[in-house]
């Protein structure tokens, strides 16, 4: 059954992806002028382009190697541009639908239209290069989200708490030990209590991040209570127990459906992942992981998916931490996102609960931010009753 779904889905998604290259090679290919070898070199370019994602994939699980990798990296730029360049094609095609109708392009636009075409072609192209392009800058610089919460609930002596919140990094080919570096060195620069990672801490396949001994770098996070984690949908997509494991190996406490009371004074919770239940796993009730928990202490929770935030609140947790929205990440799919969710990023609260959804401090797919930028989120806790 599980075989059968997954061919359905690829087949979808692969079906997809083949009509929008379709669509946009078709929409190019007439405004490229010039001789033969810059059409030549066009026509071979974008063939490499589309295959290389696809295929560095597929071929990684067989080896993975530097070519494998090095068509991923590409391939992932590539589904930037492929996004992009298909909403300006459609933007212009909507534009010239509406001008066969309505004649809304003055004169001198439709004067001379191959000429039109070819400037249309690559002012399109140039745009969609410098969305890319600064997209890509974005992700480069990692800002700090700082915001006081106030959780009306006594945690004995303990009064304040810096909490840290990181989300989807995303570790693997794409998001590699360098940029793990720079992201450690910054959690620390904070000075945290305690650092919470709800989910998508590794992107795919374990494989690739350890073999770039990634859990040294995590080993150098600095906090006084421990560095606790949740599963992300993508920690199911490579096997949930293999990167369950590692992140033990990098001392960091995986909760699965669990609850650890920190420093005799508060709570965190952690919730398996909704794709559990697609993958044949079972996800437990908050209720049932929470059934002995002293609930006039402050509760922290991490559930990666923010679905069905009613839950938390009727199981009196004070904090929610998610991420996995990225906040569509790409613009315009944040309008997507909002509809999607209750809160697809930022702060949120309901009755006595407070949320905090992050856009992640990582990328999936292509690397690149256009709607967000990759956040760290300080989180200056204070306890009172």
């Amino acid at each position: 059954m599980k075989t059968t779904s997954f061919i359905i889905f690829f087949s979808i998604v692969l079906t997809i992806y083949s009509l929008v290259n379709f669509y946009i090679f078709r929409r190019v290919w007439p405004g490229l002028t010039g001789t033969g070898i810059y059409r030549t070199l066009f026509l071979y370019g974008f063939i490499f382009l589309v295959l290389a994602y696809p295929v560095g994939r597929l071929a990684e699980n067989i080896s993975r190697n530097f070519t494998t990798d090095f068509l991923v990296i590409v391939g992932s730029f590539y589904l930037g541009l492929m996004v992009y360049a298909f909403l300006v094609i459609l933007v212009i095609d909507i534009f010239r639908l509406l001008n066969h109708f309505l004649s809304i392009f003055p004169a001198f636009l439709t004067h001379n239209p191959q000429k039109i075409t070819h400037l249309v072609t690559l002012g399109g192209l140039l745009l969609v290069f410098l969305i890319v392009f600064f997209g890509y800058v974005n992700t480069l610089f990692l800002r700090v989200r700082t915001f006081p919460i106030e959780i009306k609930k006594s945690a004995g002596e303990l009064k304040e708490l810096n909490l840290v919140m990181v989300s989807d990094v995303h570790l693997g080919t794409v998001i590699r030990s360098g940029r793990l570096e720079k992201i450690v060195d910054k959690i620390n620069n904070l000075q945290p209590d305690i650092v919470l990672l709800p989910g998508d801490i590794v992107d795919e396949d374990v494989n690739s991040v350890a073999e770039q001994n990634m859990a040294r770098i995590l080993q150098k996070l600095k906090t006084k209570y421990g560095v606790f984690a949740a599963s992300g949908n993508h920690e199911y997509f490579g096997g949930v127990e293999a990167a369950v494991s590692y992140m033990s190996q990098a001392g960091i406490t995986v909760l699965q459906d669990s609850v650890v009371k920190v420093a005799d004074a508060f709570y965190v919770a952690g919730r398996k992942d909704l794709m559990s239940e697609r993958m044949g796993d079972s996800r437990k009730s908050l209720d049932w992981i929470l059934r002995e928990v002293d609930k006039s202490r402050p509760i922290i929770l991490m559930d990666h998916q923010p679905y069905h935030l009613e839950v938390p609140r009727q199981n009196g947790v004070d904090l929610q931490l998610s991420g996995h929205t990225h906040h569509g990440q790409l613009f315009p799919f944040n309008y997507i996102t909002r509809m999607i969710y209750d809160l697809s990023w930022g702060y949120a609260k309901i009755e006595n609960t407070q949320y905090y959804v992050s856009c992640g401090v990582g990328t999936w797919g292509p690397p690149i931010k256009t709607n967000s930028y990759p956040e760290i989120v300080l989180l200056n806790l204070k306890f009172s009753k």
